[in-house]
């Protein structure tokens, strides 16, 4: 039997659509944050940490090579790529994990894709003292190999997930199946603004950072706000985190960009509010809209980004679309490819391969804008991660011939 908490709906999107095993744990769950989001020496130490350990707030950068080579808006970029662990996935992590301690539980568990969440995760296990366990599909270890290193490295254990797709999808499974078997001393550290409510509240509270952040800093540094504002949107907590510093801002404009792949008709993508393969359904624990066929079966996904390679997206996402208050796109694994090429050429800067989807967006329509205008892309993470991937799709030679010798090194 499933419980279903009548709260934490957006709209028509959200709920938390449980087991009954799990109903008191997420009692407690909503207790404890309830109660921290309340107090406002939570909020302190939450800042505190943010400030000394993971070097926020992070620079909100003028891009005047780009803004002069596209002839319209100025570019502003904020640079969650500064962030402790290369990504803004530390935002949230750092904030669950005061939350364990004031719990008092000694374990935690995470679902990753690109291995940000991952990394974010076992670094905090490490600072806070606690056990970890992080699911990872078996491709995404695969293309994200440097992130599994660093993890392992600070003591976390990797579980690879064999199942499915082996992806992102996949990952969460298997870390609620864990979950279930180990509450009374485990916490999950729900990576994303999905899920069972109360995490898509939690995450988008703690990732709020980042928007008030930039809302300050546009107005400091520009004089006025900008006129839109772009962020990639797999599960989507780097979109909220920047969306929520303007949300209230009619003038603004808010841009989410998903995994178009290999292009939305091509049926290889991770569209869900841009596509046509998405509809409304309940997995995992909430209802949004997932990529499903007419038997509610979940759709296969594609993207060159593992971690927007995920089936569903944030029900607070969804019910800003569906109120129009977040205008989406995609952008296709060739696109991002020449992007994230033209930014690194331009401005010495390697965004990530997530991020270089919203990167796209704001190319094309930069020109629509006038040079007295500004907008912002959300640079949610580095593209260190991503070294393998992109030389692999720029069909670089030295790395063929890397890729040669290590194979002729492990085959002695």
């Amino acid at each position: 039997m499933n419980q279903t908490i009548k709260t934490g709906y957006y709209g028509d999107w959200g709920g938390a659509f449980i087991p009954e095993v799990l109903y008191e744990t997420f009692r407690e769950l909503n207790i404890a944050f309830k109660e921290a989001k309340a107090d406002p020496a939570f909020r302190q130490e939450y800042l505190s940490l943010m400030g000394t350990y993971s070097c926020r707030p992070t620079p909100l950068t003028h891009a005047e090579n780009l803004s002069s080579h596209f002839g319209g808006a100025q570019f502003y970029i904020k640079r969650e790529d500064l962030n402790h662990t290369g990504a803004h996935k530390a935002n949230n992590v750092m904030g669950q994990g005061l939350l364990v301690k004031r719990m008092g539980k000694k374990r935690v568990i995470a679902e990753t894709g690109a291995g940000q969440h991952g990394v974010a995760t076992a670094t905090m296990a490490a600072k806070m003292g606690f056990d970890c366990t992080i699911y990872m599909g078996e491709e995404d270890i695969m293309r994200q190999r440097p992130n599994v290193f660093w993890m392992e490295k600070m003591g976390a254990t990797v579980v690879s997930v064999t199942s499915g797709t082996k992806t992102l999808k996949d990952a969460i499974n298997e870390a609620f199946r864990d979950w279930v078997t180990n509450m009374e001393d485990t916490h999950y550290v729900l990576g994303t603004v999905c899920g069972p409510h109360p995490f898509p509240e939690m995450v988008a509270w703690f990732q709020s950072i980042i928007g008030q952040e930039a809302r300050k800093q546009i107005l400091n540094q520009f004089g006025k706000l900008p006129s839109r504002v772009y962020a990639c949107v797999g599960g989507g907590s780097n979109a909220m985190g920047i969306f929520q510093g303007f949300l209230q801002d009619r003038t603004v404009e808010l841009i989410g960009v998903e995994a178009g792949g290999k292009g939305i008709n091509s049926g290889h993508h991770a569209s869900r509010l841009t596509g046509k393969d998405a509809s409304a359904g309940v997995a995992q624990g909430y209802k949004t809209m997932f990529l499903q066929n007419d038997d509610g079966q979940m759709r296969d996904t594609h993207s060159v980004a593992a971690g927007l390679d995920y089936v569903g997206v944030s029900p607070i996402l969804a019910d800003l679309w569906q109120k129009g208050l977040v205008r989406f796109s995609s952008a296709t694994d060739k696109e991002v490819m020449e992007a994230l090429d033209l930014t690194m050429k331009r401005e010495g800067l390697i965004p990530a391969l997530e991020s270089s989807h919203a990167f796209v967006q704001a190319f094309k329509e930069a020109g629509e804008l006038g040079s007295d205008e500004a907008l912002i892309i959300n640079m949610s993470g580095r593209g260190d991660k991503d070294i393998f991937t992109i030389a692999h799709a720029f069909d670089d030679p030295s790395w063929k011939e890397f890729i040669r010798k290590k194979g002729a090194e492990y085959a002695a």
